[in-house]
């Protein structure tokens, strides 16, 4: 079955999520949905120093919003924000370093933005693939602790100031590649077997979409969305996907093609008369599953899922807030 899912989603894949993939889409795009002034809204962008989220910072700065960005590394975040306030002229770009991988660091910094800012819209981006298994400080393998842990936690963290806002909403950027993979809430850390980093990743991606179904459900007054970018040209895929980018690169989306589904759901009216809790590719929803690749979850399972996060969430609250 394993090889059929990722024979199906590569020849999907070929079709619908290269460069080629984007210009037939974009061709039903109407223009005016990101022809919106966001002046005066709030927006935190995770990962945002470089690839997608920062494509994604670029046109939300250029449309008035003020842009947090959550980096990890000072320098290259410095010049991210440099090269974002000079060609959009926004002022209002304004820098947080955090690493998404580390729990305790989350929860310290969404208390003390909690306090000092407002929220209108998350956008979840940061993400690795570490090819090898890799542990934490705190002992967490570093795919789930960034990918999934790292964004649960800084999404319910932030929920609270999401909820006092108006047309609050959270994306998060998965992946196709989250069609080859079941849940599986038995191996979360990925301590057992042999390790593949993709396919690690993927689970990681098809844990975010569940994360994203079973908040629409409980937070009804915000829009939940998660999206899948395509396959872009970003420094990420050309470290942690070597080989692929190779075969590749001539076919793979710019990085402003890569976010404009994310642009789209942050910023339009359209993406909002959608239901929540939706997955999208070029500002269309789409299903969650390939066709008879017996991808389908229990009820059980993803209520699992939340309740593992929830209790690691704790755990490091506690230790991080004293």
């Amino acid at each position: 079955m394993s090889w059929y899912r990722n024979t199906v989603w590569f020849v999907k894949g070929l079709r619908e999520y290269t460069r080629s993939g984007y210009e037939s889409a974009s061709k039903h795009f109407d223009p005016a949905d990101l022809e919106v002034n966001v002046t005066g809204r709030s927006f935190l962008i995770t990962g945002s120093n470089s690839g997608i989220g920062k494509a994604a910072a670029k046109e939300i700065a250029r449309r008035g919003g003020t842009v947090h960005l959550v980096c990890r590394n000072r320098e290259r975040a410095e010049d991210a924000k440099g090269e974002i306030v000079t060609e959009t002229g926004n002022q209002n770009i304004f820098l947080h370093i955090v690493d998404i991988s580390n729990p305790k660091e989350i929860w310290k910094f969404a208390e003390k933005f909690k306090n000092e800012h407002k929220l209108n819209v998350l956008i979840n981006n940061a993400g690795c693939m570490v090819n090898n298994r890799e542990l934490t400080e705190d002992g967490l393998e570093k795919n789930f602790a960034t990918n999934t842990l790292g964004t649960y936690i800084l999404t319910t963290a932030l929920l609270p100031l999401l909820e006092k806002e108006a047309d609050a909403r959270v994306v998060t950027v998965s992946s196709g590649g989250m069609l080859v993979q079941k849940l599986n809430i038995s191996d979360l850390q990925s301590g057992s077997g042999t390790f593949d980093g993709t396919m690690v990743y993927a689970q990681n991606k098809r844990q975010q979409v569940v994360l994203t179904e079973q908040w629409a459900k409980t937070h009804r007054n915000i829009h939940f969305s998660v999206m899948h970018p395509g396959w872009a040209d970003t420094p990420a895929v050309r470290s942690s996907m070597p080989d692929f980018y190779q075969k590749m690169k001539n076919s793979l989306r710019t990085e402003a093609q890569g976010a404009d589904t994310v642009v789209w759901l942050a910023i339009s009216s359209e993406a909002t008369k959608l239901p929540s809790g939706l997955f999208f590719q070029d500002r269309q929803p789409v299903s969650t599953h390939l066709p008879l690749a017996s991808t389908h979850s229990p009820p059980g399972d993803e209520e699992k899922l939340m309740e593992v996060l929830e209790e690691f969430s704790q755990k490091f609250k506690s230790t991080s807030l004293g």
